[in-house]
């Protein structure tokens, strides 16, 4: 343990030592589909700790989660893009951003006959989503992927029909490598697809891309992995093809740690380095200031303190990155600003 751990479980040993005799309480939150495997593990372990408590998570993307906390439906939100002014001063009340673990998206495909992974820069998944590029065996594609028998087939785009965090990182992503996409497409939660299906969630995504031949999707490493489909490499602004990886991630999250902004609201996508994986983001849990119910409030402020610290050691396993050390001393401060009393 490090000592910020040590300080914690001491900490934690009598901030709540009677909840567990306490009466139940259930606290539910909504967002992205982004961290919902880790979260569900996380909140599984904390209830282990603390029988009394009772998380529930509705993943249901994050401009689902960022409006349920808005309408006060929900105690917490999660979500993937940084809420905007205009959401922000939608919301009831001042709302704070936690970045919880880190992840990478990531370019799956289904190409009957292609064993190989591919290779994809920015600008050639642009053109993809963009329209622009509509063959398999595209002249962009072929000279990217040397040796690679690629098939004369349409490409299906397949992008996210919901408000989503993770369509959020892929567009920011694409338009800071393509002025045509940013110009056309932009970036947001939710965008105007110029071609494709539309799926919900990241499951929703996974499960489009297996189904349907010659097809092309974006979705979170973990569901990559969980699915068993293939995605590929993808260039970064060091010139290098870089597969995801909790490894590659979290190279992309050392730069943005010496740069963090106060509100934490920071994007870390085509981050500079050698062996960054450029389509990597942290994601948010999002907690108001000041809620009407403190004693909510006091164990979401305990369960992020264990997040930060115990609960970054079940990352690895789920396909995520841990938060940089730096990082994590910045949310324990920051953790003081939410009223619980």
């Amino acid at each position: 343990m490090n000592r910020l751990t040590v300080a914690f479980v001491l900490a934690a040993a009598g901030g709540l030592a009677g909840t567990a005799s306490a009466a139940p309480i259930q606290i539910n939150g909504a967002g992205a589909t982004f961290p919902n495997p880790i979260y569900s593990k996380w909140f599984s372990e904390y209830n282990k700790i603390h029988p009394n408590v009772q998380i529930n998570y509705q993943s249901i993307g994050s401009g689902g989660g960022i409006r349920q906390l808005t309408n006060q439906t929900v105690f917490f939100g999660a979500t993937d893009g940084p809420m905007t002014s205009e959401q922000f001063l939608a919301a009831p009340g001042k709302v704070l951003h936690f970045p919880t673990v880190l992840g990478g998206v990531v370019p799956v495909y289904n190409i009957p006959g292609v064993d190989a992974e591919l290779k994809f820069s920015g600008p050639v998944l642009a053109d993809i989503f963009l329209g622009k590029i509509t063959k398999w065996n595209d002249p962009a594609i072929a000279k990217e992927n040397p040796g690679v028998s690629l098939p004369s087939s349409e490409v299906t785009v397949v992008h996210r029909a919901d408000g989503s965090g993770t369509s959020y990182i892929w567009c920011d992503y694409l338009s800071k490598v393509s002025p045509e996409y940013k110009k056309t497409v932009g970036v947001a939660t939710a965008v105007n697809w110029p071609v494709g299906l539309g799926g919900k969630g990241n499951e929703g995504v996974a499960g489009l891309v297996q189904q349907t031949p010659g097809s092309i999707g974006y979705v979170e490493l973990i569901y990559a992995i969980q699915n068993k489909i293939a995605f590929g490499s993808v260039k970064n602004s060091a010139g290098d093809f870089v597969k995801a990886s909790v490894e590659s991630v979290t190279a992309a999250a050392t730069v943005a740690a010496s740069v963090m902004p106060a509100d934490f609201r920071v994007s870390i996508t085509n981050a500079p380095g050698k062996d960054v994986y450029p389509i990597s983001s942290f994601t948010w849990l999002l907690l108001y200031e000041n809620p009407k119910d403190k004693a909510k409030s006091r164990i979401m402020v305990d369960f992020m303190k264990w997040a930060l610290t115990e609960g970054q050691k079940f990352c690895a396993d789920l396909g995520y990155a841990p938060l940089p050390e730096k990082v994590v001393q910045l949310e324990m401060e920051a953790l003081k600003k939410v009223k619980i009393k």
